[in-house]
């Protein structure tokens, strides 16, 4: 029996995850209040699954556009459907009001799921009648190229929903985690923000260039971690495994780890020095075409992993 999804919000992530749902055989609404944003999603969307197509990321990209409707009310988007993602701006107001109005015109059997990237849901969902069906579903940027999603319920959400919310996500081909009691900034967000912090000091107190830096992640980390995990690259660093390893580098890993805190590298003046040093990020539209051009590569790297086998 096909399945209806509500996407609520059609910037960057929901557009995303509009393309994610309607590529694995839903029906698809998509609704924004901004009648613009919503035509801007329409052309995003019919280009890149035409990109997808050639990387052989969507069977049928005219098949994946025909199930995607466009809707200018709320009401009418989350009619009968089966499952809603909120994808609205990063706010805790926003998402309060936007999960009340979801909560009462959704049908009651449909999960609520919030794309927000750091906002725990018992934040705003305390007081809401349905609140035991809504829960946090963090994508990555873009969704619809990087397939992990961190599920994240809060204290009154029902594990029948975290279940089926990862049933769900595997079967229209993401990769869920799920995070096993809230915090802020779940996981992804926490690693990212450790490294980047981390990257930020190294820069700005004068070790390393930027341009050296992002060499060392995407020619060093990143070759490895884009097929495992720290954990598991770890354990083939020493030939005893993951103790053997800690063994050996726990001693020197414990003492960066001691290291004093940093002033704020988040702070305006630090903040200045580092883009000054990475040089000026260029115009709109060269930033849209150094996206459209990680997007390229974002795809032949999902399909090179496509085709692999996981087993060793």
């Amino acid at each position: 029996m096909e399945k209806t999804v509500a996407v609520i919000g059609a910037g960057l992530i929901g557009r995303a995850w509009a393309m994610v749902f309607a590529r694995a055989g839903w029906r698809v609404h998509v609704h924004d209040r901004d009648g613009a944003q919503l035509r801007a999603a329409q052309t995003f969307i019919a280009t890149s699954l035409a990109e997808q197509a050639e990387f052989g990321l969507v069977a049928d990209a005219d098949a994946a556009r025909a199930r995607l409707t466009y809707v200018g009310t709320l009401a009418e988007a989350l009619a009968d459907v089966d499952w809603v993602q909120e994808s609205l701006p990063e706010t805790l107001e926003v998402k309060r009001e936007a999960f009340a109005a979801l909560d009462r015109l959704a049908p009651a059997d449909a999960v609520l799921a919030s794309s927000t990237s750091a906002i725990p849901a018992s934040r705003f969902t305390e007081s809401l009648r349905g609140r035991a069906r809504c829960l946090v579903a963090h994508p990555v940027n873009p969704p619809h190229l990087v397939p992990v999603v961190e599920l994240c319920g809060a204290p009154w959400t029902l594990p029948a929903v975290i279940e089926r919310a990862q049933r769900v996500y595997a079967d229209i081909g993401q990769v869920p985690i799920v995070v096993r009691r809230e915090i802020d900034g779940f996981i992804l967000n926490r690693l990212q923000g450790a490294l980047l912090s981390e990257a930020m000091r190294l820069v700005e107190e004068g070790y390393v260039s930027p341009q050296d830096l992002d060499k060392t992640v995407c020619d060093g980390l990143g070759l490895r971690w884009s097929f495992m995990g720290p954990l598991a690259t770890i354990e083939l660093n020493a030939p005893g495994g993951v103790a053997d390893y800690c063994a050996r580098y726990g001693g020197g890993l414990r003492r960066l780890a001691a290291t004093p805190a940093p002033p704020d590298v988040w702070d305006a003046a630090n903040v200045a020095k580092v883009a000054a040093a990475l040089g000026p990020s260029g115009s709109r539209s060269e930033i849209d075409a150094r996206m459209r051009w990680r997007d390229r590569r974002l795809m032949a790297l999902a399909a090179h992993k496509r085709a692999q086998s996981d087993s060793t």
